[in-house]
């Protein structure tokens, strides 16, 4: 039976890959930190590496065919080294990336997305990319002014087409145990579009809550969202970001029902699977 592994198989979409391999009887294995504190489905065994430290993957990596990589936040400096470990030992690998531009010819990359693409391309093993538009569950960041009653954010009539992570697992195990996707670049959505204001609507209803939208101002968000996060160049770019999609929504792609043959899940069952959280 061939094996393969998850990882980031703890986070919000890999915890699901690895539930559906596990429940389809397949030899999963999942990368953590300290197998000791992971909880992880029967049958699933927990094996020890960081993709931050490229070192200690070798021992995870022994007898895998097939890879789920889902990359720690950013630490581009360990790109290469990741990916020449996992084509020494894999077949394949299927990547979840970004909805990111496609480079041409010669061009260099500028998003880290982008990078680890050009990487995996270069590196001679099979690859499919997931390139899934906004994750709903970026929206949990709005949890606390949810339960106060009034959400304050920048740009509240910005369109997005966010995808449940259960669907982006779904589409990955499909992937992972089927043939016929090798250079394939999914771009994964939710099944239609809702502005800012209307998730948060959504979600207040499903919790029981009226919740007001109130648009922050760019410049305010600017502000408090650098004292967040602390990287200028992110903060610049998510401002960007959303306030295209104002004036050009999110696209909306058939990808999820092609593959698995059902529409992907929406906004409202994605807020009453996460309820307690906004609770």
């Amino acid at each position: 039976m061939s094996k393969i592994l998850v990882t980031g198989a703890t986070g919000n979409v890999g915890k699901h890959v690895v539930s559906e391999l596990a429940e389809a009887g397949l030899d999963v294995h999942a990368l953590v930190r300290d197998p000791s504190r992971a909880k992880l489905p029967e049958g699933v065994k927990a094996v020890r590496g960081d993709l931050t430290a490229p070192q200690t993957l070798e021992p995870a990596l022994a007898d895998v065919e097939s890879v789920f990589l889902v990359w720690p936040g950013f630490a581009a400096e360990t790109a290469a080294p990741v990916v020449e470990a996992i084509a020494k030992h894999a077949r394949r690998v299927v990547y979840l990336s970004a909805d990111v531009t496609e480079l041409a010819d010669g061009e260099e990359p500028t998003l880290f997305h982008q990078e680890v693409e050009r990487l995996i391309r270069r590196s001679g093993i099979a690859w499919t990319f997931l390139r899934p538009v906004g994750f709903a569950a970026n929206t949990l960041g709005w949890a606390e002014q949810i339960r106060q009653g009034v959400v304050r954010w920048p740009f509240g009539q910005a369109s997005r087409a966010l995808i449940h992570e259960r669907d982006i697992a779904a589409v990955a195990s499909h992937v992972l145990t089927s043939a016929g996707h090798n250079g394939a670049k999914y771009v994964l959505s939710g099944p239609g579009r809702l502005t800012q204001e209307e998730q948060v609507r959504i979600i207040g209803e499903t919790v029981g809550r009226e919740v007001r939208w109130e648009d922050l101002p760019r410049d305010v968000a600017r502000e408090q969202l650098l004292a967040a996060w602390g990287d200028a160049t992110f903060v610049e770019g998510a401002l960007t970001g959303w306030e295209s999609f104002v004036t050009s929504p999110e696209k909306v792609t058939d990808t999820v029902e092609r593959l698995l043959g059902r529409p992907p899940l929406t906004f409202r069952q994605w807020a009453e699977d996460h309820a307690a959280d906004f609770r």
